[in-house]
């Protein structure tokens, strides 16, 4: 999976669950980054570094697994695989999407 495949995924996933995390979160890769503003309708997905609540940092192959299932959120973040900075409790919120 490549940035821009992980932007189109967050989207889908923004349409389906707006409104469901009502935060602004960063996700932070290698590769760049994922804006995600819930507080706006339409939800607003873009690669543009703006203020965040949340910014998650983890490699692009861990987030893959997170979307797909394959990764449970609590897990990646107590292994170290998902660093999480800003409002924990927004990022407790995601959890129930992925």
């Amino acid at each position: 999976m490549n940035l821009e495949e992980a932007t189109q995924k967050v989207s889908k996933m923004a349409e389906n669950n707006a409104g469901k995390v009502n935060a602004v979160i960063n996700f932070k890769f290698d590769e760049g980054l994922i804006h995600l503003d819930d507080t706006v309708t339409p939800t607003l997905v873009s690669n543009e570094e703006k203020n965040a609540a949340c910014t998650i940092k983890m490699s692009l192959s861990n987030f893959e697994k997170l979307m797909t299932g394959n990764l449970n959120p609590m897990m990646a973040f107590m292994a170290g695989k998902m660093k999480i900075d800003g409002d924990k409790g927004v990022a407790m919120k995601l959890a129930s999407l992925f």
